[in-house]
């Protein structure tokens, strides 16, 4: 008998903090700060959508709720990825 494939994982991933300037992560064992002016998809986010982060292969994270998915490479070194999110960019 096999088993059903498991749904994304969460341990390892956890919401710490969340303040007027960005939101903390816990992602095995190590803390992460994304600062909303880099990552704005979080501003208006809520607790409850913040919260539910998933980890659907090692180094990916996802926020279904939000649509948004980064590599944990791209927040650590953000400075590699220098795409700006269209809400950021003036009409």
């Amino acid at each position: 008998m096999k088993s059903a494939k498991p749904g994304d994982s969460t341990s390892g991933v956890e919401l710490q903090n969340v303040s007027s300037h960005g939101i903390w992560i816990l992602v095995d064992d190590q803390e992460h700060h994304l600062p909303f002016e880099q990552f704005p998809w979080f501003r208006e986010a809520t607790v409850a959508q913040l919260s539910d982060i998933r980890c659907p292969r090692a180094g990916h994270l996802r926020w279904p709720a939000l649509d948004v998915d980064l590599t944990l490479d791209s927040i650590v070194n953000p400075e590699e990825y220098p795409l700006v999110s269209r809400g950021m960019v003036e009409s």
